[in-house]
């Protein structure tokens, strides 16, 4: 009877840590994003005149990403790339697929992009703002939006979350996010096999305080000029 009664109690209190951590998560977002906005509204404007002015072209890039459990959503970004680019990737919406020859599983020692390195498609206002991290500000539309969180594993393209195995999927659990685990421990120079380890680690200890500490984690990456990944 005891032992029942201790059974129950700790579903209970399982179940109140669940709604606890969804709730709080959701009103950092929020609060987040609606604070940031506020704060870095003059570098949006400043950056937006400063992308339109360079080549008159889009402010924003918006790309198909995969979401929570694989549903796929719109992301925006300050445009970094020329408009006529042909490169496949985070700044490109090249419906070709580069990767068809995987089997089954995104590669552990692949590696999506270097922070090093002249690439020609990018303009000189987006390689700074990609040096800080200024072309993720748009992302918090999406937070707002309830499409992503401020914290969580990176959205991934939709041309490599297709070859995920049922391991590397697990990352698709939860929302993903602007800044995550994997992020403030590798940056730009991390391959995904490691990158899935980060976030797994991430979804597994998910809560409040680690999110605290992600951002103040990235916020001093910020302020040294990183490559995000």
């Amino acid at each position: 009877m005891n032992q029942s009664l201790a059974m129950k109690r700790e579903r209970k209190s399982k179940k109140l840590s669940i709604i606890f951590n969804k709730v709080s998560k959701r009103a950092l977002d929020i609060g987040v994003s609606v604070a940031a906005l506020i704060v870095v509204s003059p570098i949006l404007v400043y950056a937006s005149y400063k992308i339109k002015r360079e080549d008159n072209g889009p402010v924003l890039f918006k790309q198909k990403r995969s979401g929570v459990n694989d549903e796929p959503f719109e992301m925006y970004k300050f445009r970094s790339m020329r408009v006529n680019n042909n490169v496949i990737g985070t700044h490109s919406n090249n419906s070709k697929d580069p990767y068809k020859d995987w089997n089954g599983r995104v590669p552990d020692d692949f590696v999506f992009k270097s922070a090093s390195g002249y690439n020609p498609n990018i303009t000189d206002i987006g390689a700074f703002i990609r040096k800080y991290s200024i072309d993720e500000l748009p992302q918090l539309i999406n937070v707002l939006k309830g499409d992503m969180s401020v914290v969580g594993p990176r959205p991934e393209i939709t041309q490599i979350t297709n070859h995920y195995d049922a391991e590397q999927k697990r990352r698709l659990e939860v929302k993903p996010g602007i800044t995550g685990w994997a992020q403030v421990n590798g940056r730009s120079d991390m391959n995904h096999g490691k990158k899935i380890e980060y976030d797994l680690l991430y979804i597994e200890n998910e809560n409040f305080w680690l999110d605290i500490k992600i951002l103040w984690m990235t916020f001093m990456q910020v302020i040294k000029g990183k490559g995000s990944v």
